[in-house]
């Protein structure tokens, strides 16, 4: 089972879960992905990804369970796998969000659902709660980085995620350009067998 974490300010709709969840439907996996909305406000936000964590569970307690994150998706991933030691997936992800954020103190409107909300300095010190300082099992990680990334340095990431194993491209962007030429790896790394598991 995969949980796919969007960004801040994105939705189920963005570039990557799209790609997502059509290839799971093209290879007849589709009860394998799920795509929460999630809220822009960190503390409700993470409950729902604990609620889908639990709904999960209690339907298959056996599969394996792995968290793919974008963006500030990959934060929130970090501190899920560490709490449930679960394989994670990390697309660019946002380092210490609480520091960036606040840049973005204010009023905004969601790119894809078009909710308008206003972002405080509440919702930046809940981020806090959230921090990972040390990353205990490195091998269930796998971090995913383009050096074009025009939002967030990902030198940062990979000095956070440096005993990780990584996928670092030249080039591309935040949304992670070409993401399609890895579902295959992706899916792998988190245990799925596209070809026997689940037909």
């Amino acid at each position: 089972m995969l949980i796919y974490i969007h960004g801040f300010n994105s939705s189920p709709g963005s570039y990557k879960a799209t790609l997502l969840k059509s290839y799971a439907d093209k290879i007849k996996i589709p009860d394998v992905i799920e795509v929460p909305t999630l809220s822009f406000d960190p503390g409700v936000a993470m409950n729902q990804l604990l609620d889908s964590v639990h709904r999960y569970q209690r339907r298959h307690e056996i599969r394996p369970l792995c968290f793919i994150g974008s963006s500030l998706g990959g934060y929130y991933a970090t501190w899920l796998a560490e709490k449930f030691d679960s394989r994670v997936v990390l697309i660019n992800p946002v380092i210490r969000p609480y520091e960036l954020f606040g840049n973005y103190l204010g009023y905004h409107k969601n790119f894809h659902t078009g909710e308008e909300f206003m972002l405080d300095m509440d919702h930046i010190n809940q981020l806090r709660k959230y921090e990972v300082e040390e990353i205990t099992h490195p091998e269930r990680y796998l971090l995913m980085l383009q050096t074009g990334d025009d939002v967030l340095d990902y030198n940062l990431a990979l000095e956070k995620y440096a005993a990780v194993p990584s996928i670092v491209e030249e080039g591309g962007g935040h949304e992670f350009y070409g993401f399609d030429r890895h579902l295959d790896t992706v899916l792998a790394f988190c245990g799925i067998n596209c070809l026997k598991e689940y037909s």
